[in-house]
């Protein structure tokens, strides 16, 4: 395959939804190692705005977003799990897949089953993927617990919400305002605390007749830090997987200690998917469920490449409710 130019989205200095440029890219032929794919649905995700504010650090100039789907245009010549013409969904990339088509290394790469959409996939690999470890191997839920899962009418956690019905586990929500705890329990939240109007500590202990839970899922941050280990029972864990809010700092280890002997962890998609096998294998899982309609995308949102500043400023603002998508023509 000849090289080609696409339009993709490139930022030359790190600062608001401004510094976003829609370019002229050249993509070449796949390394010997990668997939070309020609893309149809672009993720969009909390941290591709760290990396347009340079929270998470990159030189620059440099593309944008980790997930997307689409079809395999060529193959490089050691790869043997893919050919072209399959459909296909990656959730874990080199940055830059706000793009119509690029190169992505075939490791990262899986193919799509019938009955899952580019739009569902795009707005699942990366999100669905980091439920899939948090529930299944951060803290492997086996039915029956009673959790807490902050920011439960957000894309991430529309999944969690669904996923923990599909585990028979008890999901306690954290939203702020009614619509979206409407929202969280028609994807199958237990319960949901709105905590602009609740107290979320005092409504947790309530819910779980003064017991808190054996785990806090939190993707927020600094804002809930302190509330989420208030929730957490003795000997339990406290997983800080995101910093919507901004980053925890300055964590204090006796606090664990004086809260109950907690247990912290800090993860991260990267590492619970870095081999084929295991990207495979929590792919299926995920896909599974799909299949069986056991999760259901929320897709609330759909913008243009070129209109990828609105989009992150809608997410950034807390206007969305699901996933929102990228569409390429």
């Amino acid at each position: 395959m000849a090289s080609n130019l696409v339009k993709a989205i490139r930022i030359e200095q790190h600062g608001g939804p401004e510094v976003l440029k829609l370019v002229d890219v050249e993509v070449p032929p796949p390394a010997s190692n990668e997939v070309t794919i020609r893309q149809h649905a672009v993720g969009l995700n909390f941290i591709d705005i760290y990396y347009r504010t340079g929270l998470y650090p990159h030189a620059l100039p440099h593309g944008l977003g980790f997930e997307a789907a689409g079809v395999v245009e060529a193959v490089g010549a050691d790869v043997t799990s893919l050919k072209k013409g399959d459909r296909v969904a990656y959730g874990q990339s080199p940055i830059g897949a706000y793009a119509q088509a690029r190169n992505v290394p075939a490791a990262q790469v899986v193919k799509l089953p019938k009955g899952v959409s580019f739009e569902d996939a795009a707005a699942l690999m990366l999100k669905g993927l980091t439920v899939q470890y948090l529930f299944r191997q951060t803290y492997r839920l086996q039915g029956g617990e009673t959790i807490l899962f902050h920011a439960a009418a957000g894309g991430v956690g529309l999944i969690a919400c669904q996923w923990a019905k599909a585990l028979g586990v008890k999901l306690i929500g954290t939203v702020s305002s009614p619509e979206k705890a409407e929202i969280a329990r028609a994807h199958g939240a237990w319960q949901t605390i709105d905590y602009s109007r609740e107290n979320v500590v005092e409504r947790v202990l309530e819910l779980t007749g003064g017991k808190k839970v054996p785990v806090v899922y939190d993707g927020v941050g600094k804002d809930t830090w302190e509330v989420s280990l208030d929730c957490i029972e003795p000997r339990g864990l406290m997983v800080s997987f995101g910093n919507a809010s901004g980053s925890v700092t300055g964590v204090n280890l006796a606090t664990l200690n004086q809260k109950g002997c907690l247990y912290v962890t800090r993860p991260s998609l990267g590492l619970h998917v870095n081999t084929p096998e295991k990207l495979n294998a929590a792919a299926a899982e995920m896909f599974g469920l799909v299949q069986k309609k056991k999760i259901k995308v929320r897709i609330d949102q759909r913008y243009s490449l070129a209109q990828a500043g609105e989009a992150q400023t809608a997410l950034a603002a807390r206007k969305t409710t699901g996933a929102t998508i990228l569409t390429v023509d």
